[in-house]
């Protein structure tokens, strides 16, 4: 939890002029967008408009948080994290305070959005999510605290962004920000060192908790738990080879489980590893149908990420 003297250092109502020392840059705070554990967001309005600003007293995590919006801005292709615009300091006559100002990402939260559009959505969404991860590693990053609520679908085309850093955490690191449900090692599946398998376990869970919105506790046996419930929803066990990869750290990359994830959006195949089910063999008109929405998955699947590896979504 964030400390109680940082969360009151930095607490500031709105119409707060927020002057940086070195900069010049001036911003206006409208209202209060969320907390972490070191720092405050709020909306604020300044000479490019309106963007966040994260203001906090740990001058060591601003620096950290802004090098990972920097990794983000190299991905190829990529717009995971927002803009980074200004990075200061602000002198308010009682102390220093260290701030940066991102662009302001407007959308919905991930799982309302999926609720809307529906279920079809979730395999693209995990798509777009594992690309970008896939640059993020290659510089030396592990997400860390990857779950729905860090994420914003925006665009009428839509595209998945990331809406706090504040978990990212260098490769061979202890994660320094979770949440239980998307946490190998509540799960006991796996420690708490930054590695790309890290980031996998946690969007395998992402993808459960699409599918099952209100999230469930662990029992003894997590594993075959996790397996039961993949297996008992027939939208989701299609994905059960992958989901299961992902969960016991068998992926070395997000490519390698994106590019598997690929095969069974396109086909309906089942990659390497055999998939067992509860559903007998579907009729042939049920069967017929079924490869008609999987194709039309696919069909709106392969135009986003084409669109989108080629920089046309906006």
């Amino acid at each position: 939890m964030m400390n109680n003297t940082w969360k009151n250092q930095c607490n500031y109502p709105a119409g707060t002029i927020i002057n940086g020392k070195w900069h010049r840059h001036r911003y206006e705070i409208v209202r209060r967008l969320g907390s972490g554990a070191n720092g405050v967001v709020y909306l604020a309005r300044g000479s490019i408009g309106y963007t966040a600003i994260k203001i906090s007293m740990d001058s060591v995590s601003i620096t950290t948080e802004v090098n990972v919006l920097k990794s983000l801005e190299k991905v190829q292709g990529s717009a995971l994290g927002p803009s980074l615009y200004d990075v200061d300091d602000w002198e308010n006559g009682l102390s220093r305070i260290h701030f940066y100002a991102m662009e302001y990402i407007q959308g919905r939260e991930l799982l309302p959005f999926i609720r809307e559009k529906g279920l079809s959505w979730a395999g693209v969404m995990i798509v777009q999510l594992l690309d970008v991860l896939e640059g993020l590693h290659q510089k030396g990053w592990i997400f860390g605290d990857l779950k729905p609520e860090n994420l914003i679908v925006e665009g009428p085309t839509p595209k998945i962004r990331c809406i706090d850093v504040g978990g990212t955490t260098m490769k061979g690191r202890a994660i320094k920000e979770f949440t239980e449900f998307f946490d190998r090692g509540y799960w006991g599946l796996g420690s708490r060192k930054a590695e790309p398998s890290y980031d996998l376990f946690s969007t395998a869970m992402l993808m459960l908790n699409l599918y099952y919105p209100k999230r469930f506790v662990k029992k003894e046996n997590s594993l075959k738990q996790l397996t039961s419930i993949i297996q008992e929803n027939r939208d989701l066990v299609k994905f059960e080879a992958v989901l299961l990869n992902a969960l016991s750290g068998k992926y070395q990359s997000a490519k390698d489980m994106k590019n598997e994830l690929l095969v069974v959006l396109s086909a309906g195949e089942q990659p390497k590893g055999q998939r067992t089910t509860r559903y007998a063999p579907k009729p042939k008109k049920k069967r017929m149908r079924s490869f008609i929405e999987t194709v039309s998955i696919l069909l709106v699947t392969v135009i986003l990420y084409t669109l989108y590896i080629y920089g046309y979504i906006l």
